[in-house]
């Protein structure tokens, strides 16, 4: 029998942080769907609802803005600042040049704090998972000056083998070499893992690591980004990371598909300068030198704009820009994600735009890593059907990739899902292309995609059993925090 006195004592220690959880949801609004799904909890989850809040909730978001704001200060002096010697803005692709249903969108970006686009640059889509590889592998051997790499996820298995030993081999050539890893990403990633790579000297360090006793005990806020920049002249970005399962080689998934890029041209100076700011974000170390923003060069005649997106924002990024193609789309949009948790505008949004006679498909991969997210998704496809938006399933790979194709006109390619955590908690990079030639070729590839998947009808949902229907149901219940 437990006395009244501890009865009470635990009672108390459980539902006063929740209520002043609880209170602080409230002095701070956001989504109305997710502060509900927290306030719930929070109620009728005692104990457990607060420990999740700490550890999935978003109470940090202004202290990554006031960091962020130190951050551009501190490194003022870096990328496209008194360190270089050459001027951006011969490079810079303006608004006024581009087509007209392009010039608000290229506006939209530049209001919420994005880069502004760029000529002159060559961009490689990359679709085979082994080739991708293969391709920054040799990048990365042919390095003569420094090698930044950042990812979410990168494994302690024969293909992350094969990055650490190559770095190994370029740092004791005497080429800098830099390693940004997410903290829980790479939970997985063990010690003896990494100190070969550190003993060698390069230099590795990880994105927001949960220290609870330096207060540092949150699982939100994670680094997306895969960004690699090679001697300030390549980059890549997209959406596939270091391991083994990215290349196809896990029985568990089976083959494997991602869509990357390989870019040459001005626009790798701004993916260097956002490894530039994570870096310092992480570490505190500025990389201001001249050598890290070589002058650009003329690598070809398409037009890169950059994206980066996170909670040290003070808008949804991500969010806004994907609401702004589905806007902008005249005949069509398709998109490809591997995580569909659309919230109640990007549904609107959808609807909208296929009640107004715009083709919207959208391919999802049946086969998923996640299955919670899977049952989620598939909970919001009757009511986009019903609209007239074609979802797809894809069965044949795990389909990796995050791609936007808009009237077969221009495209976004990068690491960013369709899903609250995309939208408004984790760091995200889209490339977004100002191409009509890169925009049929992820198009020919999309209709590839859709041979290879089957439909998904209204009448499909009638079908399923009442076990199954309360699975996607609570699914959708738990989406805001998805």
């Amino acid at each position: 029998m437990i006395p009244q006195w501890l009865w009470t004592a635990l009672t108390l220690a459980l539902e006063v942080p929740a209520l002043v959880a609880i209170v602080y949801l409230l002095r701070r609004p956001r989504e109305p769907r997710a502060m509900l799904a927290w306030i719930l909890a929070l109620i009728f989850l005692p104990g457990v609802g607060l420990l999740l809040f700490l550890l999935f909730g978003e109470p940090r978001r202004r202290w990554h803005r006031r960091r962020r704001r130190r951050t551009h200060r501190r490194l003022k002096t870096a990328a496209f600042g008194a360190t270089i010697d050459w001027r951006p803005e011969d490079f810079t692709y303006c608004a006024r040049d581009a087509r007209p249903e392009l010039r608000p969108l290229i506006g939209l970006t530049e209001r919420l704090d994005s880069y502004s686009p760029t000529h002159g640059n060559h961009v490689t889509v990359c679709h085979d998972a082994e080739r991708t590889f293969q391709t920054i592998q040799q990048a990365v051997a042919n390095a003569t000056d420094h090698v930044h790499l950042e990812y979410y996820i990168f494994q302690p298995d024969q293909t992350g083998q094969a990055v650490r030993d190559l770095l190994i081999a370029k740092a004791r050539e005497g080429i800098p070499c830099r390693l940004l890893l997410d903290y829980v990403g790479c939970l997985r990633l063990p010690r003896r893992f990494v100190r070969p790579m550190e003993e060698a000297g390069v230099h590795v360090a990880f994105s927001m690591p949960i220290v609870p006793w330096h207060g540092r005990w949150r699982v939100n806020y994670r680094n997306h980004r895969k960004i690699a920049v090679i001697d300030g002249q390549i980059g890549f970005t997209g959406s596939q990371n270091i391991g083994d399962e990215y290349r196809g080689r896990l029985a568990k998934f089976g083959p494997w598909r991602d869509t990357h890029l390989r870019i040459a041209g001005p626009a790798v100076q701004q993916l260097q300068d956002v490894f530039v700011h994570d870096w310092y974000y992480s570490t505190q170390q500025a990389l201001t030198d001249r050598r890290y923003f070589p002058k650009p060069t003329n690598a070809g005649d398409h037009v890169v704009q950059l994206v980066p997106s996170g909670p040290d924002l003070p808008a949804p990024v991500m969010h806004q820009l994907l609401f702004a193609a589905v806007s902008a789309a005249r005949s069509s949009i398709r998109f490809i994600t591997p995580y569909f948790v659309p919230d109640t505008a990007m549904i609107l949004a959808l609807q909208s735009a296929a009640l107004r006679g715009v083709r919207v498909q959208l391919v999802i991969p049946t086969c998923s890593d996640h299955r919670i997210v899977l049952w989620a998704g598939r909970s919001f496809y009757p009511e986009l059907t019903q609209a007239g938006v074609e979802i797809y399933e894809h069965d044949e790979t795990m389909l990796h990739s995050k791609v936007v194709i808009v009237d077969q006109t221009w495209a976004m390619v990068g690491s960013a899902n369709m899903d609250e955590r995309s939208f408004r908690i984790n760091f995200e990079l889209t490339a977004i292309l100002y191409s009509q030639e890169l925009a049929e070729e992820l198009h020919r590839d999309f209709e590839i995609q859709i041979t290879r998947s089957r439909r998904i009808h209204t009448s499909d949902a009638d079908k399923l059993s009442a076990a199954h229907s309360i699975a996607l149901g609570l699914a959708r219940l738990a989406s805001p925090l998805l």
